[in-house]
C-alpha cells in the first residue's frame, strides 16, 4: 500500500472515528495507524541498507534512496497509473520491499505512446550535435552519482555491488558511445547510370520505439536500447522489468537533468498481471516504428507475431545455450579464469553465461579439479551488500526451483555432483560443479540462467562444434586453444553471433551485439547498432 493510500484512509478513519465511536472504526483506525508505521519502518530500512555504503564520488551529496521514484516518467513528469493501482517492488536477497510503482496498463501505454510521438515531431528535427550534447551531458551525470545508481541497482535485482558497479560504467559507455555515433550517421551519394540523375542515400530516424528489457541488467539493458533510439533521433516509449523499475526511473531523473525534453524518454511500469496487455500495445500501435526486446525466446516470438500486424522494425536479443569449449592445446590456467567470469558472474544468470562446458578427454579430470578448487577460493554466497559477496540470490522462487530441477535432473541420469547442488534459504543457491555430463541432461539441452557449471566430456574437434552447435541458440559460444589453425576453423564453424577466443568476456560498446537462430534479430551497440532505429531513403534528383 502507497503512502497516498495510507493517507487516504487516515482520513477516512478519522472522520469515522470523530462520528460514530463504533469498534469496528476504531479497530480500522487501529489498523491503518499500524500499516502506516510498518510504511515508515519499511522505507527507513530500505534507505539505512542503501546509504550504509558510504558514496566515493567527490562532491556526491545525495543518498541512494533519493533516487527511488514510486511513479512512472511519462512527458517528463512523474506520473501514476490512471488506475491508482502499484505493485511492490522486492529485494530478491531479503524480501523486503524496496518501494512501490504504478500497475499500469494498455491505456496508460497508449497515452505514453501518443506522447512520444508528439515528441518525434520536434525531436527528429533537432541537429546530431544537439542530441550529442544531451547524450554526453547524461553520461556525466551518470558517472558523477554511479555509486548511488550502483546501490539502488543492487538494492532493487540483488547483485553483488561491485557487479552494480561494473554494470552502471558498462550502461555509461553506451551513452558515451552513443553520443558519439549519433555524429556518425552518414548517407551516400551513389555514381549515377544516367548523366543528367544523382543518386543519394539518406538516413532518416524510424519514429517511436518501443522497448522491453529485462530484469538482470537494469541499467545497461536500457542505455544499450535507448540511447541508440535518441541518438538517431527517435522518441522512446519503455516497459522495464517488474522486478527493476527503478533503475530505469532513475535513469529517467538524469536524463531530465541533462537537458533531455519531455516525451523523449517515457518509461511505463507494469506489473506481471498487466505485461502482456502492455507488451502487446507496443507491438501493435501504429504509431510505434519499432520494437526492441531481450528477453526469452518464447516471448519474443509472441512479440514478433504481434508486431507483424503493422510490420514493424523488430529487434530481438532472445535466450542462449553458450558452449564454452576447452581443447587439449588450451592453457588450462586461463580457462578456468575465463569460465569463473562466463559461467558465474550475476550468479550465472546472463543470456551469454556458459550453459554447456565442454572439455576434451585429455585434460577432463585437471580441468574439472582446477575449477574446483579455484570456486572454493573465489566464491561466496551472500547479500549483494555484504563485503566479498560474489555471488548473489537469484531473481525469485521459481528460478531457484528451475535450477535445483536441472541438478536433479542431472543426478538422476548419472552427472556427479562436485561442488554445491542445493539451494540455501531464501533465493540463494550454492554454485554447482557437476561432472560426468552428457548431452541428454535437461543442464545440457536448455537454459539454466543460473551458477550451474555443467562438464561434458568430448573427444574431437569434429564432435565438440558439433555438439555446440545442435542447439535452435546461436548467440554466444566460447572456446580455449592454442592452435591457431583450430582457432581459426572453430571461429568460423560456430553458430553463434559473438565468439569469445581465449577470452570469457566479450561484451563492449564497441561491438555489435546479437545473436543468430532463435537466440534474435538484428544487432546492438557498436556501429551498427543505431541503425536499428533508421530508415533509408532513396532520392534520385532529375534534370542536372
Amino acid at each position: 500500500m502507497n503512502q497516498t493510500i495510507c493517507r487516504h484512509l487516515l482520513r477516512s478513519s478519522f472522520l469515522v472515528l470523530h462520528g460514530e465511536q463504533s469498534l469496528m472504526s476504531r479497530r480500522l483506525f487501529n489498523s491503518v495507524i499500524h500499516l502506516h508505521r510498518h510504511q515508515i519502518a519499511v522505507f527507513t530500512l530500505r534507505k539505512t541498507r542503501m546509504d550504509r555504503v558510504p558514496a566515493s564520488a567527490a562532491g556526491v551529496t545525495r543518498n541512494a534512496s533519493s533516487f527511488i521514484h514510486e511513479n512512472a516518467f511519462v512527458d517528463g513528469k512523474w506520473v501514476s497509473a490512471a488506475s491508482s493501482k502499484t505493485f511492490q517492488v522486492v529485494n530478491p536477497s531479503t524480501g523486503g520491499v524496496v518501494g512501490s510503482v504504478p500497475d499500469m496498463d494498455a491505456t496508460d501505454t497508449e497515452e505514453a505512446i501518443k506522447v512520444a510521438y508528439k515528441a518525434f515531431q520536434s525531436w527528429k528535427e533537432t541537429t546530431a550535435k544537439e542530441r550529442s550534447i544531451i547524450l554526453r551531458k547524461w553520461a556525466e551525470l551518470c558517472t558523477q552519482h554511479k555509486d548511488e545508481l550502483a546501490k539502488l541497482l543492487t538494492a532493487e535485482m540483488g547483485k553483488p555491488l561491485a557487479e552494480a558497479a561494473g554494470e552502471v560504467a558498462y550502461g555509461t559507455a553506451f551513452m558515451e558511445w552513443f553520443a558519439e555515433e549519433a555524429r556518425r550517421v552518414y548517407g551516400d551519394i551513389i555514381p549515377s547510370p544516367v548523366k543528367s540523375r544523382r543518386v543519394l542515400v539518406l538516413k532518416q530516424p524510424l519514429g517511436v520505439a518501443g522497448m522491453i528489457t529485462p530484469w538482470n541488467f537494469p541499467n545497461a539493458m536500457i542505455t544499450r536500447k535507448a540511447c541508440a533510439a535518441i541518438a538517431a533521433g527517435c522518441t522512446v516509449v519503455l516497459k522495464p522489468a517488474e522486478d527493476t523499475p527503478f533503475s530505469a526511473l532513475a535513469l529517467c531523473e538524469l536524463a531530465s537533468q541533462a537537458g533531455l525534453p519531455p516525451g523523449v524518454l517515457n518509461v511505463v511500469t507494469s506489473s506481471r498481471d498487466h505485461a502482456a496487455a502492455v507488451g502487446k500495445t507496443l507491438c501493435k500501435h501504429p504509431l510505434v516504428m519499432k520494437i526492441s526486446f531481450t528477453g526469452s525466446t518464447n516471448v519474443g516470438k509472441i512479440l514478433l507475431e504481434q508486431s507483424a500486424s503493422t510490420v514493424k522494425k523488430v529487434s530481438l536479443e532472445l535466450g542462449g545455450n553458450a558452449p564454452f569449449i576447452v581443447f587439449n592445446s588450451a592453457d588450462i590456467g586461463a580457462a578456468v579464469k575465463g569460465l569463473m567470469g562466463c559461467k558465474f558472474r550475476c550468479s550465472g544468470q546472463t543470456c551469454v553465461c556458459a550453459n554447456r562446458i565442454l572439455v576434451q578427454e585429455g585434460i577432463y579430470d585437471k580441468f574439472v579439479q582446477a575449477v574446483a578448487e579455484t570456486m572454493d577460493k573465489e566464491l561466496k554466497v551472500g547479500d549483494g551488500f555484504a563485503a566479498g559477496t560474489t555471488q548473489g540470490p537469484l531473481i525469485n522462487s521459481k528460478a531457484v526451483d528451475k535450477v535445483q530441477s536441472h541438478v536433479d535432473d542431472a543426478v538422476s541420469k548419472g552427472a556427479t555432483v562436485v561442488r554445491g547442488g542445493k539451494r540455501l534459504d531464501g533465493n540463494f543457491f550454492l554454485p554447482t560443479l557437476l561432472s560426468q555430463v552428457t548431452g541428454e541432461m535437461r543442464c545440457a539441452t536448455e537454459e539454466t540462467f543460473g551458477p550451474v557449471a555443467p562438464i561434458l566430456k568430448f573427444k574431437t574437434e569434429e564432435e565438440a562444434v558439433a555438439v555446440a552447435n545442435v542447439t535452435s541458440s546461436g548467440l554466444a559460444g566460447y572456446f580455449y586453444s592454442q592452435d591457431i589453425a583450430q582457432i581459426w576453423r572453430v571461429a568460423e564453424k560456430l553458430e553463434t553471433g559473438l565468439v569469445g577466443v581465449n577470452e570469457g568476456l566479450v561484451s563492449v560498446p564497441e561491438a555489435p551485439f546479437g545473436g543468430w537462430k532463435e537466440s534474435g534479430l538484428g544487432s546492438e551497440g557498436s556501429k551498427y547498432g543505431i541503425n536499428e532505429y533508421l530508415n533509408l531513403k532513396y532520392v534520385c534528383m532529375g534534370g542536372v
